[in-house]
């Protein structure tokens, strides 16, 4: 499985880029607009916050699911028993949002979803005649307005050796909104499912954008654009001793968008987290 790594500022980016995403469920942009600089200081930044306790000042709430999950209220992915090894917190527009932190985060939102128009636009114009009439909008338009578009700093811990057998940073899962754009990690183990069956390291150079599918768009557009499976590997050696920090954008449409004829973003929406959490999430 190849992976290609597309110039954000060449003439034949959109076409190249959607190709990936079709066959792969996975697009890898270099030359990208979002500034290195601004991620590099939200991942120090961010580092420093999950060393502190101020951290548990802001407790997820199960009603506007923001705010900080630690790893004992951590996420189990579909069809897996262990909770991953990670802890994060979930940036919303009218969330709450850390005093203890600069803006990075907020403005680094801010530009990751115009980007993220852009790429909608070039996936429904890359989209086959008979799939782009499935959209029951522009593609872009879904996100406009959206306060659940999420941004989620990540944070997998050092491992301590003492880890639960099969508990891994990230298991095996699909995403669920349109897309995920995610600046490459400040550690390697990102992984996708090839149609091989076999797993394949994604490109993580410092400086890349990987970009995925989710199952969302797989739903609009009927399958065409697969929602690939992936994973974040445990470290071995020397990278074991090492936090990884990621950033990952999820682009969630306004829940009253029609995915197809089966369900609304709500319908999906709602579904998908009672098979995970076995209750309305």
């Amino acid at each position: 499985m190849h992976l290609p790594i597309v110039d954000f500022t060449s003439p034949t980016a959109p076409q190249d880029f959607c190709k990936s995403l079709h066959e792969t469920g996975f697009g890898v942009l270099k030359n990208h607009p979002l500034p290195q600089a601004l991620v590099e200081s939200i991942y120090a930044e961010w580092l420093g916050f999950f060393k502190t306790d101020a951290k548990n000042k802001y407790p997820s709430n199960s009603e506007t699911h923001d705010g900080y999950f630690s790893p004992s209220v951590s996420e189990t992915a579909k069809n897996h028993s262990k909770k991953d090894l990670k802890e994060f917190y979930h940036i919303y527009p009218n969330g709450r949002y850390p005093a203890e932190v600069t803006d990075a985060a907020q403005r680094y939102y801010a530009q990751g979803a115009a980007l993220a128009a852009t790429l909608l636009g070039w996936v429904e114009d890359n989209s086959p005649a008979e799939v782009k009439a499935r959209y029951s909008m522009p593609l872009p338009k879904m996100i406009e307005g959206s306060d659940h578009t999420l941004l989620r700093v990540l944070h997998y811990p050092p491992l301590r050796g003492d880890e639960e057998p099969g508990a891994v940073r990230a298991a095996a899962h699909g995403d669920i909104n349109l897309l995920t754009i995610l600046p490459a990690a400040t550690e390697p183990g990102l992984q996708v499912l090839g149609k091989d069956e076999a797993w394949h390291d994604v490109p993580c150079d410092f400086g890349l954008l990987i970009v995925n599918i989710g199952d969302m768009l797989e739903e609009a557009s009927g399958h065409y654009y697969p929602s690939t499976i992936h994973r974040v590997l445990n470290p071995t050696g020397d990278g074991a001793k090492k936090s990884r920090i990621s950033l990952p954008l999820f682009l969630h449409p306004r829940r009253e968008v029609v995915l197809s004829d089966r369900y609304t973003v709500g319908s999906y929406f709602d579904e998908r987290m009672e098979e995970l959490r076995g209750k309305k999430y």
